[in-house]
């Protein structure tokens, strides 16, 4: 059979699974979990991975991963692609207005009880790779390679006491064997419905979480000279912090965000401490190390002017999603195949970040956007709301929404990425 006709076949299986990953996207959607508690996500992906015949399907990686692996009919095991979905949740009420919102409540996460909902798009990933997993199983015959369907436990950041995500599952031998020989994952985003959007170079940013310990001296609300509030300072350090923009090259974006305040105390005590968490981005990894130590800076001597003091810690560093330019060229023919060469288009930088990066630098290969909103494109390229639809609405904004008939795509873009792979046709020479 020539790469035409399994390309049709692929298309054709994918349509005939739409209808199963809408189902799937609406359950997860209604059932999210929180990073590192993916417990019936993880089980629900493996129990059908299993209905598929996978040579193997391997559970409880660095949490609740799962790794499913299809071997094709190359004698020598030829290329092998690792096809990544990442599976958990946010602490984000759903907004998103349909029947299968999430109600869900987590009492007993770290920090909570939290709302949970599916605000970053993650069940639609889970679903796609899913989809892609059965369209691929029905060719296995015809894969002159290996495919890794990769199902990722925390990648918004495990609780600060727990390991996870990307890395912990890279060191905990997931890709041991067989290695990859690239890897491949989308992100739903409010571009155009079925719009696919790829950068080259930076796709994604450079990212750690920051923790600032603000300690003074606790007394009573009435007598503040008898001991060291910590708010005049924790309130130095957030104004500070607008000022640490002009310290580094404005022609290279960075971005501190302070996120969280949580204060041990009650309204008529100073408190002991004040503790701020944010991350830190950049878009050139390379900045991450004095825009690190400019805060640190910032925050000790802002405390010291106030009489207390700062501790500064950075946590769950993730290095930039990557597109090679070499890799981003050999994929485009597959991009505009299942898209549209239209519907294929570049996009701009971001500051958000996403650990698949560990896989990309590792493994190669790419990570792009995937549009799955009522969206148009300007004069500039830039996503605008598309008359009479429901708007744009970001990521990790409680409204957050994707549309259902876009997954097709997404399910479609994992097959051909891994056929086109395995056969050589996408590969960097």
């Amino acid at each position: 059979m020539d790469s035409e006709a399994i390309h049709e076949e692929l298309d054709e299986r994918a349509a005939d699974a739409a209808g199963q990953v809408v189902a799937w996207r609406r359950h997860l959607h209604r059932h999210p979990e929180l990073s590192n508690r993916e417990v019936n996500t993880a089980r629900l992906v493996a129990d059908h991975l299993r209905s598929l015949g996978l040579d193997e399907v391997r559970t409880g990686i660095a949490g609740h991963g799962v790794v499913g692996v299809l071997r094709g009919s190359a004698p020598d095991g030829g290329r092998v692609v690792a096809l990544r979905a990442d599976m958990d949740a946010l602490p984000v009420k759903d907004l998103c207005g349909t029947d299968f919102a999430s109600e869900t409540v987590d009492a007993d996460y770290p920090g909570g009880p939290f709302p949970v909902s599916h605000a970053c798009g993650h069940d639609c990933h889970t679903a796609m790779l899913m989809g892609a997993a059965t369209v691929l199983a029905g060719v296995r015959e015809r894969l002159p390679g290996t495919v890794l369907f990769v199902f990722q436990p925390a990648e918004e950041g495990p609780p600060v006491t727990e390991e996870g995500g990307a890395r912990a599952m890279v060191e905990a031998g997931a890709f041991a064997g067989p290695v990859p020989t690239m890897a491949f994952g989308m992100h739903v985003t409010p571009y155009p419905k079925g719009y696919v959007g790829y950068r080259v170079g930076n796709q994604y940013g450079a990212s750690a979480l920051v923790r600032i310990v603000v300690t003074g001296k606790q007394v009573h609300g009435s007598t503040p000279w008898e001991g060291v509030d910590p708010m005049p300072a924790v309130g130095a350090v957030l104004t500070g912090i607008g000022q640490l923009y002009r310290q580094v090259s404005a022609f290279d974006p960075v971005t501190v965000t302070i996120g969280h305040v949580e204060d041990v105390g009650r309204f008529n005590i100073i408190g002991q401490t004040v503790t701020l968490w944010g991350t830190v981005r950049c878009a050139v990894e390379s900045d991450m190390a004095e825009v690190e130590r400019r805060l640190t800076t910032l925050a000790e001597h802002s405390a010291a002017a106030y009489g207390a003091t700062a501790t500064v810690e950075y946590l769950q560093s993730v290095p930039p999603v990557h597109n090679s330019g070499p890799w981003v060229e050999a994929a485009l023919p597959t991009f505009r195949r299942v898209a549209g060469g239209e519907r294929v288009v570049e996009t701009g930088a971001t500051l958000g970040y996403d650990d698949v990066s560990e896989f990309i630098r590792r493994f190669g290969g790419l990570y792009v956007m995937l549009g799955v909103q009522d969206a148009a494109l300007d004069a500039s390229g830039r996503p605008v709301p598309a008359e009479g639809g429901r708007g744009l609405v970001t990521n990790h904004n409680p409204h957050f929404y994707a549309d259902d008939d876009t997954l097709v795509t997404g399910v479609r873009l994992h097959a051909h990425v891994a056929y086109d792979h395995l056969t050589g046709a996408l590969v960097v020479r």
